[in-house]
């Protein structure tokens, strides 16, 4: 067995980050300057992903037209025990990215891949197909990466840990215009002034077309650390709201009186075209006249862990109270509020009642944990852009949760802040049946100005055991068959891409 260390002086995390920033500064990597990746790993499959892009945030570069790429999978990470060499076809139409299913492999094992076109060749890739028989997980989370607000030294941290696989719950781009380089201080409430940054800068402003968001993809791929962790595991994705339009919920975008219905459906099936351009991910988007869709949400076996990946955006119906932080309304109340649409609640409902994992973990986008802004006895003012904003929706899969399905554990993302908790059958009442945990990774680089508000009332939510929104970073799981583990790893400073990363807290569910 090649050792970690052998592997890491060959073609580890730090060489693939520094191959990838040299390549896209020096302009040797005349094509592959977007990296590689893979995903959705099975037990006997997994994608292998790259796009052909010279010119990235112009388009991509490539002519029109058909070419063919070769793409080379082995045993080992020095390339000659090659398993796979075969010519893979892609186009214009799918902006000459290559998404290679690779079947026949073996579970639970490591493969390394190679891209190869025009006597230019990638970085060499590690990825991992997934097996129940596996006696642990170590599982990545992130999510929120804000390509202005901070740079990436949290994947360069991710990529160096080399997890078995990572899960993005979203908000991998940013739809917004250019902002302003440069610190400045934001009030955050009660008098208290907090410093955040603009490092870097978008390439335009607010993307709304095909083109548009295929360069916002490119910018953000051309990272560096971005590329490492992407070469270093397989990854498993699904979209937030920012890959679309912040808080879009189904068919409604944020600002139904500056869209209408139509450019909105157009603007959808931009993104999703875009998003499918640029992940590891199987199925293209569907059409069918100005409606679209993606498949995002999956199950994914990995030894004692069960993942179950949501997609809580596309089939939810529009926030019933508008969203932002307020008390409910009666029409929160309507029985028909939906955040995964009946067909993905159905699904999730028969994958948790029928899995036979240790631990079963639920990654979603928007957090599952109930938490108020105020204090009782007062009605709770919650965000209603998360599940707070569906309480009957949230109540049919904790009631769900209660009858017995095995340690559920909840990882998600969107709320830029790090956070554990106990869920309870019943929202904020400590005194109802324990149903399971929910561990939260700060984000990888989006900031949060909401942050104070939420330690003030820390003492009106019992049920969260951690919480911290002041840093960047990063959640590391590892799950055993007795035990599920979250390392919450911050980044010292955001505006340096070389910051120190260390470790924050560690917190095992059956502590809390």
């Amino acid at each position: 067995m090649f050792s970690r260390r052998s592997f890491i002086a060959l073609t580890g995390a730090a060489a693939v980050a520094m191959a990838s920033q040299r390549s896209f500064a020096d302009n040797s990597a005349a094509y592959f300057t977007l990296g590689i990746a893979s995903g959705a790993p099975r037990p006997e499959s997994v994608i292998l992903w790259t796009r052909l892009a010279p010119d990235p945030l112009r388009g991509g570069g490539m002519p029109p037209g058909r070419v063919e790429v070769r793409v080379r999978v082995a045993r080992d990470p020095a390339m000659r025990d090659v398993i796979r060499d075969e010519m893979v076809a892609t186009s214009d139409a799918k902006a000459h990215s290559v998404h290679y299913k690779c079947e026949g492999l073996e579970p639970g094992r490591e493969y390394w891949y190679q891209f190869s076109y025009n006597d230019e060749d990638t970085v060499i890739g590690r990825t991992r197909t997934t097996s129940p028989n596996d006696d642990k997980a170590r599982i990545a989370l992130a999510y929120c990466q804000h390509y202005e607000a901070g740079y990436y030294a949290a994947y360069r941290d991710l990529a160096e840990w080399m997890p078995d696989l990572v899960i993005h719950t979203g908000d991998y781009i940013y739809e917004g215009g250019v902002g302003t380089l440069g610190s400045y201080m934001r009030d955050v409430g009660a008098g208290e002034r907090r410093l955040f940054e603009t490092v870097r800068l978008h390439n335009g402003p607010e993307i709304v077309t095909l083109w548009d968001y295929r360069n916002r993809y490119a910018l953000y791929k051309t990272d560096p650390h971005l590329q490492a962790a992407h070469a270093i595991a397989p990854w498993i994705v699904a979209m937030d709201d920012h890959e679309i339009d912040n808080n879009w919920a189904g068919a409604i975008p944020q600002d139904p009186e500056k869209q209408t219905d139509l450019e909105f459906r157009v603007r959808k099936l931009a993104a999703f075209q875009a998003y499918y351009e640029h992940m590891p991910i199987e199925t293209p988007p569907w059409v069918k006249g100005t409606e679209s869709g993606l498949l995002m949400h999956g199950a994914f076996r990995l030894g004692p862990a069960q993942v179950h990946l949501l997609d809580t955006r596309q089939f939810r119906t529009d926030q019933p109270c508008g969203d932002g932080r307020k008390a409910y309304c009666e029409e929160a109340n309507d029985p028909a509020q939906t955040m995964m649409g009946k067909a993905q609640e159905e699904w999730l409902h028969t994958e948790l009642k029928r899995s036979g994992a240790a631990f079963n973990l639920i990654a979603t986008q928007v957090w599952f944990t109930p938490y108020r802004y105020n204090a009782p006895p007062e009605a709770p003012v919650t965000n209603l852009d998360s599940w707070d904003g569906y309480p009957l929706a949230r109540q049919r899969l904790a009631d769900m949760l209660a009858t017995g399905v095995k340690n559920p554990v909840f990882l998600t993302g969107d709320w830029h802040t790090a956070m554990a908790s106990t869920l309870y059958q019943t929202p904020f009442d400590t005194r109802s049946k324990r149903i399971g945990h929910e561990l939260v990774g700060s984000s990888i680089s989006s900031g949060c100005p909401w942050a104070r508000d939420m330690e003030v009332t820390r003492e009106a939510n019992p049920h969260v055991s951690h919480l911290n929104g002041k840093q960047r970073g990063y959640l590391r799981v590892t799950v055993s068959k007795k035990d599920c583990a979250g390392d919450f790893r911050v980044v010292e400073d955001a505006g340096r891409p070389d910051s120190r990363v260390y470790t924050d807290v560690e917190i095992r569910t059956r502590d809390i």
